[in-house]
């Protein structure tokens, strides 16, 4: 199947569903489900394996949750296919709020793109709840090996280059990739992709010198600090908590931008008072001091709270936007 038929598919059933982003269904005895949920404890079900960047941000975000909501949360991690594992599990659990999904935004706006098939349509399957964090990449390099001082200079060396820099991500399809491929293109420069299972062994192979260069997270901030890596600029916009004086890229390329964010989710039928009330929760830990304390200091990133009307814009144009760079390059993951 080629990237056209595949990426048509998806817009298709992703226009038709957009526009039921975040509404619920409707029937249902909304003040008795409000008073009652949740009745049990709450599963909620993550893509990635425990010690990550998503794994660490649903703990600080879920031990606060549950005594608002006055049960236990379990954190379930279900790694593989980005995502789509986790969220399977919960778009085929039963709508009542006790299972629910732990996910970053490339779940909705990049998997449909790349994956020719898939066990759920994450667009129409699953109902987006509520942000919880935004974020940006940072970009690092290996200083001894790319000996540059700035952006500026960076861009330079990979265009003098004799042959092709390399530069690592932490898996195929992921933003850290295509924040890569979307800087080639902007730049006019040439590196070639190496991908990793994971910012780990990723940042560890950009150290080792087996690659120049690579656009990282939680993963490199130590190794930044450390000195083993070196921080030249931020995937969107300047004013990043963690490294304030690092520039945005947009400020090179004002098309340029990657920012990351991250949500939960439901099964599609989930009652409405049910999602009103968890998405009232969280954004109320949210607003906690020392949540974003937490959040900032571990380069997890910062609470982001959005209305449903916001979400669901934003949803379509990272779409949109996702879908260009990936149609550009023709990725596709089997």
């Amino acid at each position: 199947m080629t990237m056209g038929v595949i990426v048509g598919r998806y817009t298709t059933l992703a226009i038709s569903a957009m526009a039921m982003l975040c509404t619920g269904p409707v029937g249902w005895p909304e003040d008795a489900l409000a008073q009652q949920y949740p009745t049990r404890p709450i599963h909620l079900v993550t893509g990635n394996p425990p010690g990550g960047a998503t794994d660490l941000i649903a703990r600080i975000i879920s031990q606060p949750l549950g005594l608002r909501l006055g049960q236990n949360i379990v954190i379930e991690n279900r790694p593989g296919a980005n995502t789509s594992i986790a969220a399977e599990v919960v778009a085929k659990a039963a709508p009542d709020g006790h299972t629910i999904l732990y996910a970053n935004d490339s779940l909705l706006v990049i998997n449909p793109h790349i994956y020719q098939k898939m066990g759920l349509n994450p667009i129409k399957d699953l109902l987006p709840l509520v942000t919880t964090i935004s974020n940006q990449l940072v970009l690092a390099v290996n200083p001894k090996v790319v000996p540059v001082n700035d952006f500026r200079e960076f861009v330079e060396f990979a265009r003098r280059a004799p042959s092709p820099l390399f530069y690592a991500s932490i898996g195929n399809g992921s933003q850290h990739h295509l924040a890569m491929e979307l800087l080639k293109q902007q730049a006019g420069i040439d590196l070639t992709h190496v991908p990793y299972k994971g910012g780990g062994p990723a940042s560890i192979a950009v150290i080792s010198g087996e690659n120049h260069a690579m656009f990282g997270g939680s993963s490199v901030l130590t190794h930044i600090k450390s000195g083993k890596l070196k921080a030249l600029a931020v995937s969107d916009k300047k004013g990043w908590p963690t490294m304030p004086e690092l520039p945005g890229i947009s400020e090179f390329y004002p098309n340029y931008r990657i920012a990351l964010w991250h949500g939960l989710f439901a099964p599609r039928a989930t009652p409405q008072a049910i999602v009103d009330k968890l998405r009232a929760e969280v954004n109320a830990v949210l607003a906690m001091p020392e949540v974003r304390d937490r959040l900032v200091s571990t380069g997890a990133g910062e609470p982001y709270i959005t209305t449903p009307a916001e979400l669901a814009a934003m949803i379509r144009a990272d779409y949109e936007r996702y879908g260009n760079i990936i149609k550009t390059i023709g990725l596709k993951v089997d």
